[in-house]
């Protein structure tokens, strides 16, 4: 099989699981995203290890993460109460105490890269949770709004292929490079296409579920994930510039690792929320 065909089948079967995983069931989503969060902390707890000098415990780093999106999802979901959240805590305190008796070279190195990954990685995936369970005032319930999360990921990929086809087709005519010292490949032209591609499909998202928002509502999330999402992109490329590296792993034949299919959403995700948290003042 060739490389094309193979990306492009791991990038079909990709699209399938994650859409299929939002939108069948608060459950489905859940595991789905717990098990993508396990992987990307283990991704990250393996490089920086393998890199950086570190000896980041990969174990205690990725259950903790996993546990705290998991309470976030029962929490947000009015199935558990706040006193969820103390186990999390307690393993904080353990990769904290537990450097006293490791004895490893770099203990503050541990810490900064575990607490690192805790809020890069585990924390942007669990405001997934505050985006798919919104409180309905007229039902007096909380309700699972899958295209809510959802839509984080269809502005995010309206935004690679606007940036790709637009970059493509123009960047010899505007050259400029968005941040040639991080990405010598993303131009100011490509990320504009990217942009005005997030517009129109906010307008499609708006079209179908107007209930949800307004069309400048739909419009102003489009672009915040767009703007964020590229941001997001930046600061994987500079993670791995900084490790000497390539890709994060090889996890999806073709595309890398998960933070490579994900750098995007760690920072859009954040900032999606803020939005929605902007919106209600």
């Amino acid at each position: 099989m060739s490389t094309l065909a193979l990306r492009s089948l791991t990038g079909i079967v990709f699209v399938a699981l994650l859409v299929g995983g939002i939108i069948t069931s608060p459950f489905t989503f859940s595991m789905l995203f717990a098990l993508i969060t396990g992987l990307a902390l283990w991704e990250f707890s393996t490089l920086v290890n393998k890199h950086q000098g570190a000896s980041v415990n990969r174990l205690i780093n990725t259950v903790a993460g996993v546990y705290l999106f998991v309470a976030f999802c029962g929490y947000c979901a009015d199935y558990s109460p706040s006193a969820a959240f103390i186990p999390y805590l307690l393993s904080i305190v353990y990769l904290l105490v537990s450097e006293l008796y490791l004895r490893s070279e770099h203990p503050l190195k541990n810490w900064a890269y575990a607490f690192a990954s805790q809020v890069y990685i585990a924390l942007a995936f669990s405001m997934l949770a505050v985006l798919a369970f919104q409180y309905n005032p007229v039902t007096n319930e909380t309700e699972y709004v899958w295209i809510f999360p959802l839509s984080i990921f269809i502005f995010l990929w309206t935004s690679d292929t606007g940036a790709y086809v637009v970059g493509s087709l123009l960047h010899k005519r505007f050259p400029a490079k968005l941040f040639e010292r991080i990405s010598p490949n993303k131009s100011w032209v490509g990320s504009i296409g990217g942009g005005l591609l997030c517009l129109v499909a906010a307008a499609v998202l708006w079209h179908f579920f107007p209930e949800r928002l307004s069309l400048a509502e739909w419009l102003g999330l489009g672009l915040v994930v767009c703007i964020f999402g590229t941001w997001g992109d930046l600061v994987e490329s500079l993670f791995k510039r900084e490790l000497g590296i390539k890709d994060s792993g090889r996890i999806m034949p073709g595309h890398g690792g998960m933070l490579d299919r994900f750098d995007s959403s760690l920072l859009a995700i954040p900032a999606a929320v803020l939005y929605f948290y902007t919106l209600q003042l």
